[in-house]
């Protein structure tokens, strides 16, 4: 329940207790939501303007050369989510078969559909730049998620991250532990030592540089989102240290104001040295965003600041936010193949061609994942077992079977 203040008041879930399914946290779909749209847009442009990194694109348009900071987003959110509720029940899991047996029903039945739908679009109609047509190997690697191990024609370019995140989760129950037994700085520390070790002797050590495939900068932003999942506790009857009278703590008043600094230098930084520089350097950029992304998603969790919470959580946000990994899965094809066939024959590159796709392909891109997502995504989200699916059908069933009487 609520108190005056609209904290949550029921106590923290105590340690080893089995974690309850957290409550939607209000901004969070709306973040999901925009930045898959993002990484669409960020496809549109690349369509429009050849040459990227160094695409001749007018300053206007320069920010969407950066789509693969929305994947940083959506890694930092990743770890969040699932930290949630572990951070609710003393940073323990409730089960390990069990939390493998869910992410896998969620994430894999929306991504073979979108595997199987990319093939076909990629088989009939058009590859994906850059690449040839899909080959057995290609079905193989993508369909196991080891993309990132094995090289094969992609039949879609937006895959790369889901095999990156799908790893990660083997790796969530050992940061879980880490998190519990000696705290949220060894965590951040121990892995961001790591992966930076990694990035100091990749150039200069070859079998050091094979693990460059993994996207290793990835695990410090996964750990990021985790910890900052602490932010998303709640809060106990007992008001905690520092909160007199209802007063937020004084770390709780700075969380909107510390996103945005730590944000600022990171984005001069990469206005100041240009899409090139920036996406030869992404490994860096990368743990460099982390941490905004990561404050931001802690401002949110705690409703802070209440105007930005406000539009996250506005219906079409949240509606968008509610599919967006469909929109993510989805989305490559079909714009690569408005592109190539529709577009692209009949427009100039550059702007013209820009507006286009983003008129055409990108609404489209949301109607069709939002059709796909009613099929392959959001009914796995709804029943949590083939059994709880089953009973779901089967009572539409008999209600359309009386409705029918």
């Amino acid at each position: 329940m609520e108190s005056a203040e609209g904290r949550t008041t029921v106590p923290a879930t105590p340690p080893g207790a089995a974690a309850a399914p957290p409550a939607r946290i209000a901004g969070l779909d709306g973040i999901r939501g925009l930045a898959a749209l993002f990484v669409v847009l960020h496809h549109c442009w690349l369509l429009s303007f050849p040459g990227f990194p160094s695409a001749a694109a007018p300053a206007w348009s320069g920010w969407l050369a950066y789509g693969h900071l929305a994947v940083v987003v959506f890694i930092v959110l990743s770890g969040f989510s699932l930290a949630v509720s572990p951070a609710r029940a003393g940073w323990r899991l409730d089960g390990l078969r069990r939390f493998a047996r869910r992410r896998a029903w969620r994430i894999l039945p929306p991504y073979w559909a979108a595997l199987a739908f990319s093939l076909v679009v990629a088989w009939t109609l058009v590859p994906q730049p850059g690449q040839g047509p899909p080959t057995a190997k290609s079905v193989v690697v993508y369909g196991l998620l080891v993309q990132d191990l094995f090289g094969a024609p992609s039949p879609n370019g937006a895959f790369w991250s889901i095999a990156v995140e799908a790893q990660l989760y083997l790796a969530f129950p050992l940061m879980l532990l880490v998190r519990r037994r000696a705290g949220a700085a060894v965590l951040l520390g121990a892995v961001t030592c790591l992966v930076a070790a990694i990035g100091l002797a990749a150039p200069h050590v070859p079998a050091v540089d094979l693990f460059m495939r993994l996207t290793p900068q990835f695990a410090v932003l996964f750990a990021i989102g985790a910890v900052a999942a602490g932010a998303a506790k709640p809060a106990e009857r007992v008001e905690p240290a520092g909160a007199v009278g209802g007063v937020p703590a004084p770390w709780t008043r700075a969380l909107p104001w510390a996103a945005p600094a730590a944000a600022v230098p990171v984005l001069l930084l990469i206005a100041l040295a240009g899409a090139a520089w920036t996406v030869e350097h992404y490994f860096w950029v990368d743990l460099a965003v982390g941490p905004a992304v990561g404050l931001l998603l802690a401002a949110v969790a705690r409703g802070r600041p209440a105007p930005l919470v406000r539009l996250l959580d506005t219906r079409p946000l949240r509606r968008l936010g509610s599919f967006s990994y469909s929109l993510y899965l989805i989305h490559a094809p079909i714009v690569v193949a408005l592109a190539e066939l529709l577009l692209a024959p009949r427009l100039p590159s550059g702007v013209p061609l820009f507006l286009a796709m983003s008129a055409v392909a990108a609404p489209l891109s949301v109607l069709a994942a939002w059709l796909f997502a009613s099929v392959f995504e959001l009914p796995f989200q709804r029943h949590r077992s083939v059994r709880g699916m089953r009973a779901a059908v089967a009572a539409a069933t008999r209600r359309r079977t009386r409705s029918g009487r």
